[in-house]
């Protein structure tokens, strides 16, 4: 009953170096999955099992960094959800459910027409949630921007932004200033941005996968091993993610992956 909500990844030891070897770390994944019932065992939601693949990559990160010096495991605050938020595009992947989600009583395999639904219904609401989480970051930034302080009405200042963001009515920041606590008490002052830049990197960096042609491609799970998890902070992120990609981040495949993206009109040749 004392346990808390959420989920996260932690670790019992960090890793290290005797003699000149390296010492893995010990770790955990720690959840709050659906309970067991008297007559089922504890089967996962949907936002559950992509929750766990999404701390598996945290665990994957914490595993692989192979650093000798102790500051220099941690990443920029943009760019720590890359590990975790890529492995989530696996999730929901066929490829991926024919081979774990099968009905626990009978043993089927989960038929196309289900996995077609389920990838259909992660564009739902996108519109919304992105504006939301954008509207968020966004005011975070404006908040942060302020230099010369003095006393102010909260809530008039506030309208007063999202105003100049040009929202509608219907749909406002997912957070108000006077309970956005992730800007205050969370760590991510003026870094709320954070989530939706590490979308743009998970969903391109996934797509070196789909351009191989295999979702299990090892010699691009190799790259990503060895020129981002295994470096830590040893380099600027950026570094990292071009030496694995071998080019900018491209925010087309999330918005591709949201059903926002609508392909460019094709140009009509010039009548002669």
């Amino acid at each position: 009953s004392s346990k808390s909500g959420g989920a996260w990844c932690g670790s019992y030891t960090e890793q290290r170096y005797e003699n000149g070897e390296r010492v893995a770390p010990v770790l955990s994944i720690v959840c709050n999955f659906t309970l067991p019932t008297k007559t089922a065992p504890s089967l996962l939601t949907l936002d559950e099992t992509e929750t766990f693949f999404h701390e598996f990559g945290h665990a994957l990160h914490f595993m692989f960094h192979k650093v000798r010096y102790r500051g220099l495991t941690n990443v920029e605050g943009d760019f720590v959800e890359l590990p975790s938020q890529i492995m989530e595009n696996w999730a929901f992947e066929p490829e991926m459910l024919r081979q774990y989600a099968t009905h626990y009583l009978t043993g089927e395999v989960i038929p196309d027409e289900l996995v077609e639904k389920l990838r259909n219904s992660q564009y739902f609401n996108q519109g919304f949630g992105t504006t939301e989480l954008l509207a968020a970051s966004l005011t975070d930034l404006r908040l942060h921007d302020e230099h010369d302080y003095a006393p102010f009405d909260v809530n008039e200042y506030e309208k007063g932004v999202t105003a100049s963001l040009g929202l509608i009515p219907q749909i406002e920041p997912r957070y108000r200033y006077t309970y956005f606590s992730h800007i205050f008490d969370g760590g991510y002052s003026a870094g709320y941005y954070f989530y939706t830049w590490a979308a743009v990197l998970d969903k391109d960096a996934f797509q070196a996968f789909k351009e191989s042609g295999d979702l299990f491609n090892r010699k691009v799970a190799a790259d990503f091993r060895s020129k981002v998890l295994e470096r830590g902070g040893s380099e600027p992120g950026m570094t990292m993610y071009r030496n694995f990609r071998g080019a900018d981040p491209d925010k087309t495949a999330l918005l591709k992956a949201r059903g926002l993206w609508q392909e460019p009109a094709a140009e009509t040749p010039a009548a002669e």
